[in-house]
């Protein structure tokens, strides 16, 4: 089964636009076309949307992504480095949830702090007019 770029685009969310420019980058290097020239992607190329997707969601950069797609290319001999890549992706991806941690119980203490100071201040406003 193949769909059309505008299936593609419907199904994922990401537009012609960027579905062509993936290809022309080389992210997407197997997408086939029909006789008129018109795109067609199978569900290999769905997959690889929702890989390049999920790295890029993550901070890898679109230049990592190439890499790691021309790696693929390569074949079977290339699955450490790819593994490897992924590792270290992880690694990076770990440390930015953890520093975004602690940035959310930040936030949530000034939550906490900016209430309680806006609580004492209704209480002030509200004592103040009876």
């Amino acid at each position: 089964m193949g769909y059309t770029i505008k299936q593609i685009s419907e199904k994922t969310s990401i537009s012609p636009y960027v579905l062509r420019y993936y290809e022309k980058e080389g992210l997407l290097p197997h997408v086939s076309r029909s006789d008129n020239g018109f795109r067609f992607y199978s569900e290999e190329d769905l997959e690889w949307l929702g890989l390049i997707c999920c790295l890029k969601n993550t901070g890898m950069s679109l230049k990592q992504i190439k890499a790691f797609v021309d790696l693929s290319a390569e074949g079977k001999d290339t699955l450490k480095q790819r593994c490897e890549m992924l590792v270290e992706h992880k690694r990076n991806v770990e440390n930015q949830v953890q520093e975004m941690q602690k940035q959310l119980e930040k936030v949530s203490r000034k939550i906490v702090c900016f209430t309680a100071q806006y609580d004492e201040y209704r209480n002030d406003v509200q004592g103040g007019s009876r």
